[in-house]
């Protein structure tokens, strides 16, 4: 499956690598691919994956709010 998130507060490379770095780490999540130009985030993932856990993990490191768009 393929969900697709806007996340606010993206601003540099490093954010894009944090970001992608937490969503791998997820059980489930196969791929995480951010742009962090316009903060268009896609999530490949199994689909018992938890979408709001997964919006928690990215907003627990400070900076973003993440909205899910489908």
């Amino acid at each position: 499956m393929k969900t697709v998130f806007i996340i606010k507060g993206t601003h540099c490379h490093s954010c894009k690598a944090l970001i992608e770095d937490v969503g791998k780490d997820i059980p489930g999540v196969t791929a995480c691919t951010v742009d962090f130009k316009t903060g268009k985030t896609i999530l490949e993932h199994e689909k018992s994956v938890d979408l709001k856990m997964v919006k928690k993990e990215i907003e627990k490191l400070g900076k973003y709010t993440v909205s899910l768009l489908g």
